[in-house]
């Protein structure tokens, strides 16, 4: 097995390899649940299939939001550009399941509420929580000095994740038409099938986050890897 000589870890992945093997196993299973095991809800019918998809892609987006939430704290308490590294790829692949989480439920609500968006409190903060992140994943680039840069991000993500708790509470503090999961809401009927089906897509959803998270924080390594060299190079060739 190759190394490289920079870090002295193995070129190839194995733990990557079996993270995205376990991923495609699971997601598989969680197709074949979704559509053939799960039964056709009373109400809404097949487009409640959605449901599926959207709940499990919301948690792993909150999940990723907490971890950059610990790692900012460890980063802040310890130090160590690791957790730096970790809350940024958190962030990032965190980011790509919230966008799922919006995209499915406009697809889940337009043919259940009449419309793609409406400005109830949870879709608020959803909107809110979204638009702070992406700020976060800009912001990162606009400000000179890595310490400082990551210090900022560790501060950033640590305030910004008052927004996950807002939004799993919301439907709970205020009236509004977002059914609560845990008990199905008002118009529809969870079975025990579904909530097995819901589990799955969880788990395989998570196991995605994990693939894609391992390989966000090899890329940003292999950036820290080059940027070492091309420092190193441009001191020879100044020398």
């Amino acid at each position: 097995m190759k190394r490289d000589k920079d870090n002295q870890r193995p070129t190839n992945d194995l733990i990557g390899l079996l993270l995205a093997g376990a991923s495609g196993v699971l997601i598989i299973t969680a197709l074949g649940m979704v559509f053939l095991y799960a039964p056709r809800e009373l109400t809404m019918g097949d487009v409640q299939r959605i449901f599926y998809f959207h709940v499990a892609s919301a948690w792993v987006g909150f999940f990723g939001f907490f971890v950059t939430f610990l790692a900012g704290v460890v980063y802040l308490t310890h130090g160590g550009r690791r957790w730096d590294i970790l809350g940024l790829s958190s962030v990032e692949v965190g980011l790509t399941f919230i966008i799922m989480t919006v995209v499915t439920g406009m697809l889940w609500a337009r043919p259940v509420w009449g419309t793609y968006w409406t400005w109830e409190p949870r879709l608020t903060i959803s909107a809110v929580q979204l638009l702070i992140y992406v700020a976060y994943a800009m912001l990162r680039g606009s400000i000179e000095g890595a310490e400082r840069e990551a210090r900022f991000a560790a501060v950033y993500g640590i305030v910004a994740f008052v927004t996950v708790p807002l939004s799993w509470f919301a439907i709970r503090w205020w009236r509004t038409i977002h059914p609560d999961i845990l008990t199905g809401g008002e118009g529809m009927a969870v079975t025990p099938r579904m909530i097995q089906t819901l589990i799955v897509s969880i788990l395989a959803f998570t196991a995605l986050y994990g693939t894609l998270l391992r390989q966000r924080i090899r890329l940003e390594c292999s950036r820290d890897r080059f940027t070492r060299l091309r420092l190193q190079l441009e001191r020879k060739l100044s020398a």
